[in-house]
């Protein structure tokens, strides 16, 4: 427990050496190899072993250890297993102190207090919990100590001196100091400013001990590293190791490479009776403790929570991106000039964008009247260009020269690269390799506006796994890039800065439809719901207008009592991912699910938090269309006004066709046509001949209609 981490590293100063502590996955390669290669590390002369708890999504992880990650999670590793391995090391004499280090998500879905509990009475000492934000690693270490063990907080090179300051009050073990801004992986070279980083870091920690970790990965690193610290850590090199080694011979690398790491210097380990007297120890002196008080509260202008959800929960080094994206769009809201200049640009977006009565789409479906807001005429054919250009004049104002973005259905991407090409600013788009397939025009159409397309092959290849390769990428380059978040998600201030751009599609809507109809306000607006941005954006100016009925509608996929949708708000539940505490699709274990959508737009597992706070709150509702009804919805829109929407679009028309067929003639329901669905044309030909006959839609795409 926490005592006994305490002692590891003040018997290591006492003997004059550093402290070692490791990292390896639970479960990898294989379950049974777990215990071996934990007594290997201990037996090779390791003080402390991190034991990796595995996380579908871990963020703050380079590909090394979300390799090993996959490779757990594919054997079936959860976290009551990840438990039952530590308490069996324990009873085959493995005494060394062991942490427990992952991701908030599966923790939460487990049970905080459940799992913190079940956690000492397997034998764990204590835990670092990535993207545990500084408000909630306040509460769950009362939680931590009240059972004896140790929180470890994570300081990264950014981390402020407030921060620094609160987390050294949470330490009572060690600190674990992350040496360079940016995701774990073997180094070739230390970072050269370490010691100033590591003087600063002691003035709050005092004689608190500090560890240090990420790119270390050989003995000369160990030595040069340990000049300034108490303890190393090694993670990524150890996991390399051991996945190339021969099928049941990692405990022997194991062994191996951190005898070598420690020039052949062991220490005394202790016995199972000496182990378990340190234990109890530690519930005394915890028990003889006081609780921390909740009192750290950064300062916002903007709410950072929509109720339960919202928030920061990302790893350390991310904070420092997010400060200074905070305190740009903070600053720019309120300068007049930054509004002259988004505005100045409606005349190149096409805006205000079109509404009108889609009549014979309204006497087909009978019931309200049906009108469409016409997002899919704005320059690139989405609504995606109003955030994108807005990003775009953040970017230049906090002077980066590059910029990034995540992509699904790619129209973002273009927007993106759009904007960068209109700005002069370098851009990357991330994409997932399965969506990179499916849009390859919007693909070829980014690479022509000079953007670099990266193909991200990580994981199911999609929105998700893009996004999180974005925020890696973004954290190592900070100095240079700016992250173009293109929908309502992640953490704040993304959400509120997302809707806060897009929200001129509401204002428009509403204006326009006013204008058309005495001054009333509509009965219904939907929208399609993926991240959140066209629904959000849609959806804020009528918030407070509450004869308004908002209506979301979600990828139902194969229909949302199988493993194939995307209905996150329809069937998922409160969890944390990508950052943010908001409606995810996970299993019981609190992994993220594998989606599916016809429409990459729409196939993510997340949702933005304030969309998940009016579904919480019940100011709206949010079903879900199945690809077939989405295929409805495409063809309707399509042989009944003349326009071809996107996929993502046809989900929302479904939704408002069956919401208008309960309403009044006198009534009024808008959807907004978020995208046109030129980009979608060969995704529809590939899904017809499976779903063509589910809606009676007998077409079929020839290559050479001229050879019939």
């Amino acid at each position: 427990m926490s005592e006994l981490l305490r002692q590891t590293f003040a018997n290591a100063k006492k003997e004059g050496r550093n402290a070692l502590i490791t990292f390896m996955t639970a479960g990898y390669p294989r379950v049974e190899d777990t215990i071996p290669i934990l007594r290997g590390f201990q037996e090779g002369g390791v003080d402390v072993i991190e034991l990796g708890m595995p996380f579908s999504d871990p963020i703050a992880d380079g590909p090394t250890i979300q390799v090993s990650n996959t490779v757990a999670l594919q054997n079936d590793i959860t976290l009551k297993k990840t438990l039952e391995l530590v308490s069996k090391a324990r009873s085959e004499g493995i005494t060394i102190p062991i942490l427990l280090m992952g991701y908030y998500n599966p923790i939460l879905t487990y049970g905080e207090e459940q799992f913190i509990e079940d956690s000492a009475k397997a034998g764990v000492n204590g835990f670092i919990i990535v993207d545990l934000p500084p408000e909630e690693a306040l509460k769950v270490r009362n939680y931590v100590r009240d059972n004896g063990l140790s929180l470890i907080p994570l300081v990264a090179p950014s981390t402020t001196n407030e921060r620094l300051e609160l987390l050294s009050q949470i330490a009572d073990s060690f600190v674990y100091v992350v040496s360079r801004m940016g995701t774990t992986g073997a180094q070739s070279s230390m970072e050269k400013d370490l010691g100033g980083l590591l003087t600063r870091v002691k003035q709050y920690t005092k004689e608190i001990p500090v560890a240090v970790g990420f790119g270390i990965s050989n003995r000369q690193h160990f030595l040069e590293v340990g000049k300034y610290s108490d303890g190393i850590v090694i993670g990524s090199k150890v996991i390399t190791l051991i996945g190339e080694a021969p099928e049941g011979k990692g405990a022997a690398v194991a062994k191996k490479f951190v005898s070598e790491i420690l020039d052949g210097v062991t220490h005394k380990i202790l016995s199972k009776e000496e182990f378990e007297e340190v234990q109890k120890k530690s519930i005394v002196i915890a028990q003889q403790q006081k609780k921390l008080v909740d009192n750290f509260q950064e300062t916002h202008k903007f709410p950072i929570r929509f109720g339960d959800f919202g928030g920061q929960y990302v790893p350390e080094a991310l904070h420092a991106c997010l400060r200074e994206l905070e305190r740009g769009f903070d600053e720019a809201v309120v300068d007049p000039k930054f509004w002259e200049d988004f505005r100045s640009l409606y005349s190149y977006i096409g805006r205000p964008s079109s509404l009108h009565k889609a009549v014979r789409l309204s006497e087909h479906i009978g019931g309200a009247q049906i009108w469409l807001k016409r997002e899919d005429l704005n320059h690139t054919g989405s609504h995606k260009l109003n955030n994108a250009l807005a990003q775009a004049l953040l970017a230049k104002r906090l002077k980066k020269t590059e910029v990034i973005a995540e992509t699904g259905a790619g129209q973002h991407g273009v927007a993106t690269a759009t904007a960068c090409a209109k700005f002069g600013l370098g851009c990357t788009v991330f994409m997932g390799a399965e969506d990179v397939r499916r849009q390859a025009l919007n693909v070829f159409r980014m690479r022509i506006l000079g953007a670099k397309v990266v193909a991200v092959t990580n994981g199911t290849k999609t929105l998700r796994d893009a996004t999180s390769e974005a925020f890696r990428f973004w954290v190592s380059h900070l100095k240079t890039t700016y992250y173009i978040v293109g929908s309502a998600i992640g953490p704040h201030p993304y959400p509120t800065l997302v809707r806060t751009f897009q929200s001129i599609i509401g204002q428009e809507t509403k204006e326009q439809f006013a204008a058309l109809n005495d001054g009333k306000l509509p009965d219904a607006v939907v929208a399609c719901v993926g991240g959140g941005s066209n629904s959000s954006g849609m959806f804020s100016p009528f918030e407070k207008d509450l004869s308004v009925k908002l209506l979301g509608v979600e990828a139902g996929g194969d229909g949302i009592d199988s493993d194939y949708h995307s209905a996150t708000l329809t069937a998922g539940r409160p969890g944390v991912f990508h950052g943010v505490r908001t409606f995810v699709l996970q299993d019981k274990e609190g992994q993220v699910h594998d989606t599916h959508s016809v429409s990459a737009g729409l196939d993510y597992p997340g949702v933005g938090p304030e969309l998940a706070f009016w579904k919480a709150s019940g100011r709206a509702t949010f079903v879900a269309a199945t690809d077939a009804q989405a295929l409805q919805g495409f063809k309707l829109l399509s042989q009944l006004e003349g326009v071809i929407p996107a996929l993502e679009t046809s989900h929302a028309i479904h939704g408002a066709c069956e919401l208008a067929k309960t309403m009044k003639p006198d009534q009024h329901v808008i959807i907004n046509v978020s995208g046109r669905g030129d980009k979608d044309v060969q995704s529809v030909a590939e899904v017809l001949p499976r779903l063509g006959p589910q809606i009676g839609w007998e077409l079929r795409f020839e290559e050479d209609p001229s050879s019939g």
